[in-house]
């Protein structure tokens, strides 16, 4: 992995310390996970918070932040010769530290032992939440079940994490460009006759090539109305549209997420090119609103109304925008929030809570269906990284439903749907943007093709 220079995970703790005044900190990174028996693992991943402090990409590590006497303590095993046998010659556990600016190792055992000091004379242990099962276990085998997660440390570390560093955001820069690859790639190759599968590897060849692997599991699909359809099954068919959401983890781990919707053929009939264009209008307008102090709450909102007018204007919705909008009536054919944040994570954070990456104690999670998964409403600030991803999908099952329950029949013209859209699948367009000062930028040396003709000419070619 590629690592920081020292000083910057010193500085990351040292700001820590500035907003956890008392007590110890406890960051758990993460082990080797088994798939079907114990020395097979799936690729390891360290935790985000751990890397964003440590730095060491290893699994079996553990530190200790002192928020009282101010010390950093690492606790991991230095490797043997038998594991050495298998992995090659590694550093000792001393020179991870020394590359963070840690000065004091001990052996992983003792880590229990410094804990069980800390609970007998009553400190306060701040931890994070557990998402693997190694941590709950260690947690619970620690605390005897008699623990929760610090909502202090949280969010102490939403804090800091949340404004992206001229490093990262460089770092993030480089996986845009390989989510670039990865997708111009696939947009050029969607032509009828190619299989799903055969795209996915493609995309997955690339990332692997020139990054860590991708952020996230790719999203390739003609049945772009499943949000996020893994299946790589089908084979691709003249005139449908194919939905690709990926992007690319570099090794330093940071993450690029990107979508863009390509007609198999090169070609997007009238009926597409309409929500297309639509589609596009609500990114577009979403992109112009971005800039520190604005909520991303708001910014969902005046995306949902672009979208509203569009399908009012082909005759897809009907009745009063506003009303429409503020009963929900959109999240028929949106029913995803606009954006998330982005970082170490592709959903940066996620582990730590949405609720608390995502809102604050002025802005509220809806609780509206669709608009309840917009990750991100709170107020923007320079510094953030975030995506932007309208979309509008036709959802067979959903449309049934709604037009048999009599949902929003007032604002949706379901005859038209059944007739003309239900076999049309879900168009989504996502880039990647940095709050600026004074607004926002696209990350990544360019922008992926996008408009209308700009799709039809790469698809072609």
């Amino acid at each position: 992995m590629q690592q920081f220079m020292s000083k910057i995970y010193q500085k990351r703790r040292q700001n820590l310390l500035k907003e956890i005044k008392n007590g110890i900190i406890l960051f758990l990174g993460n082990q080797n996970a088994s798939k079907n028996y114990k020395d097979n693992h799936y690729k390891f991943r360290q935790d985000s918070s751990f890397l964003y402090f440590f730095g060491i990409d290893l699994p079996g590590f553990a530190a200790i932040i002192d928020t009282d006497s101010g010390e950093d303590i690492i606790f991991a095993d230095d490797f043997t010769t038998e594991d050495m046998i298998w992995i090659g010659q590694q550093p000792l556990v001393k020179d991870f530290a020394q590359r963070c600016n840690v000065k004091t190792t001990q052996n992983f055992n003792k880590l229990n032992l410094y804990l069980n000091k800390c609970i007998s004379q009553k400190r306060k242990i701040h931890t994070l939440p557990a998402y693997r099962y190694h941590h709950s276990f260690f947690y619970h085998k620690t605390f005897k079940g008699n623990f929760s997660p610090s909502v202090e440390l949280i969010k102490a570390i939403v804090k800091l994490r949340e404004i992206k560093s001229d490093e990262e955001i460089q770092e993030i820069e480089k996986a845009c460009d390989i989510g670039y690859e990865m997708h111009f790639s696939v947009m050029k190759s969607a032509k009828p006759g190619v299989t799903e599968h055969k795209l996915a590897l493609q995309m997955e060849q690339i990332a692997l090539e020139k990054a860590y692997m991708p952020s996230f599991k790719i999203i390739l699909s003609q049945n772009g109305q499943i949000l996020h359809n893994h299946s790589y099954n089908e084979t691709l068919q003249q005139g449908r549209l194919l939905l690709v959401d990926a992007g690319a983890e570099t090794n330093s781990h940071y993450a690029s997420d990107f979508t863009r919707v390509t007609p198999v053929g090169g070609k997007f009939s009238t009926k597409q090119k309409e929500i297309y264009q639509i589609v596009l209008d609500a990114n577009e307008k979403a992109a112009s609103l971005i800039r520190p102090d604005v909520s991303f709450f708001d910014i969902h909102i005046a995306a949902c109304r672009i979208i509203i007018s569009g399908l009012k204007t082909v005759g897809i919705m009907k009745g009063d925008t506003d009303e429409a909008l503020a009963k929900g009536a959109h999240t028929l054919f949106m029913p995803h929030g606009l954006g998330h944040m982005m970082g170490l994570d592709v959903h940066d954070m996620e582990n730590l809570g949405e609720d608390h990456v995502g809102y604050s104690c002025s802005i509220q999670r809806s609780k509206q269906f669709g608009t309840a998964y917009l990750r991100l409403g709170k107020a923007l600030k320079s510094g953030f990284v975030l995506t932007n991803e309208p979309g509008i999908y036709f959802i067979p099952m959903l449309i049934y439903k709604w037009k048999k329950d009599g949902v929003h029949k007032n604002f949706i013209n379901y005859d038209k749907l059944e007739t003309k859209y239900i076999d049309f699948g879900g168009i989504r367009l996502e880039d990647d943007i940095l709050v600026t000062k004074d607004g926002c930028r696209l990350l990544g040396k360019k922008r992926l093709p996008i408009t209308i003709e700009e799709v039809e000419t790469v698809s072609k070619s």
